[in-house]
C-alpha cells in the first residue's frame, strides 16, 4: 500500500502559527526519508486552528526541501481563484520540481462566509461553475486552447513542462464520476463525515478515460490517525481531537487541549457517545492496529493510498504516528 501525508498544519495549544509551518517542513522532510509516496498540504481560511492558507505556496517550498516525496495541495480550493492563475501556478511548480507536483482541487469554500467574500473582493462568490473551471485549468495547464470564451486568447506559462498530476478531491461522493470522466485521481477525505462506500469508487474507476494527466484511475483516501506503540498511549493522545471535534460540533471553536487538559476534561456520557461515534472518522490504536486496519480497507474498497493526517499535540508524537506506520506499511 502507498501511504502519504495531507497536513493542516495544526496549531495546538501553545504553539504558533509559524511554528506550524515549520512543523510541516520537518513532517515533509521525515516522509521523503522515510518512502511515503506524496504530501498535500491543505487550504484554510478564517481560523486559528490550522495554519496552512496558501497549499500552492507551502508546496513549491516543502519541494525545495525534499528530494522525491511528491508535493501538492490537498486542495487547492477552486471558488477563489482564476483558471489562468492555477495554471500558471502549477506550471510553475512543475518547472522548479518536475514529476513531483500534484494539483489537487477541491470545491469547498475553506472558511467562513466573511473570508470567502473577502477572497472574492466582495463579489458574490461563484460556486455554480466548479467543473468548468477545473476544465478551464486543465486546458490551460496541457497548453491547450480552453473552451471558455474568456480564455481562448490566453495562454499559462511557463509552457511545455511535465504535467503534474491532477486530483480532484470530495467528501460525499457527488465528484466521483466527474473526476473519472475528466481523467484525474480522486481523493476521498474519509476523515470528514466517514461516508465512504464501495459503490462510490467503483463509480469513479467505471467512468474513467484516460487522459494527459492520468493514464488510469488512482485513488486515494485520506483518514485522521493517532496511533502509537500501544493503544493505552494512542488513545491519551487521541483524546484533545476528540474532544476538539466534538467542541467543533457544537459551534465551539478553540485551541486543542493538551493530552493532560483533555485527560481531565468533564465528560457527559452523552458526550461519549458522540466521541465513541466519531471514532468512525478517527482511527486510533497500535500502530500494527491500524496497520491492519488500513490493509482491510484497502482490500474491501479497492483504493491505491492511504493519506494520513494526524494531529497528536506534540510534534514528536505526531512524527512517531508517521515513523510507526512507515514501519508497519512500508
Amino acid at each position: 500500500m502507498r501511504l502519504s501525508i495531507l497536513d493542516q498544519a495544526p496549531v495546538t495549544k501553545g504553539n504558533t502559527a509559524a511554528g506550524a509551518m515549520k512543523k510541516a517542513e520537518e513532517l515533509a522532510v521525515l516522509g521523503d526519508e522515510l518512502g511515503y509516496h506524496r504530501m498535500w498540504m491543505a487550504e484554510h481560511h478564517a481560523t486559528n486552528t490550522f495554519a496552512s492558507s496558501a497549499p500552492e505556496v507551502a508546496a513549491g517550498y516543502l519541494a525545495a526541501k525534499t528530494k522525491n516525496i511528491r508535493l501538492g495541495t490537498g486542495g487547492v480550493m477552486l471558488m477563489h481563484y482564476s483558471p489562468l492563475k492555477l495554471a500558471e501556478v502549477f506550471k510553475t511548480l512543475s518547472a522548479f520540481a518536475p514529476g513531483r507536483i500534484d494539483f489537487g482541487v477541491g470545491r469547498a469554500p475553506g472558511g467562513d462566509n466573511y473570508s470567502t467574500y473577502a477572497l472574492s473582493e466582495g463579489r458574490q462568490p461563484m460556486f455554480h461553475n466548479m467543473y468548468e473551471k477545473f476544465d478551464t485549468a486543465l486546458q490551460l495547464i496541457n497548453d491547450e486552447v480552453p473552451e471558455d470564451d474568456l480564455y481562448k486568447k490566453s495562454i499559462a506559462t511557463p509552457a511545455q513542462v511535465i504535467l503534474p498530476e491532477a486530483w480532484l478531491l470530495g467528501s460525499t461522493g457527488n465528484s466521483a464520476v466527474q473526476a473519472g470522466r475528466r481523467g484525474v485521481g480522486y481523493s476521498f477525505a474519509q476523515f470528514f463525515n466517514g461516508e465512504m462506500t464501495k459503490e462510490i469508487l467503483d463509480a469513479y474507476k467505471k467512468n474513467f478515460q484516460p487522459s494527459a494527466f492520468m493514464e488510469k484511475p488512482q485513488i486515494n483516501v485520506s483518514y485522521m490517525v493517532t496511533t502509537a506503540e500501544t493503544k493505552e498511549e494512542a488513545e491519551y493522545e487521541a483524546k484533545p481531537q476528540d474532544i476538539w471535534r466534538l467542541l467543533f460540533m457544537r459551534g465551539q471553536f478553540g485551541a486543542t487541549l493538551t493530552p493532560e487538559e483533555a485527560r481531565d476534561y468533564p465528560l457527559t456520557e452523552m458526550d461519549r457517545m458522540i466521541i465513541k461515534e466519531n471514532r468512525k472518522i478517527h482511527l486510533v490504536g497500535s500502530a500494527k492496529e491500524i496497520a491492519t486496519l488500513l490493509q482491510e480497507e484497502q482490500a474491501h474498497y479497492g483504493f491505491d493510498e492511504a493519506m494520513i493526517c494526524s494531529i497528536p499535540h506534540t510534534q514528536e508524537k505526531r512524527l512517531d504516528v508517521y515513523r510507526l506506520l512507515a514501519r508497519e506499511l512500508l
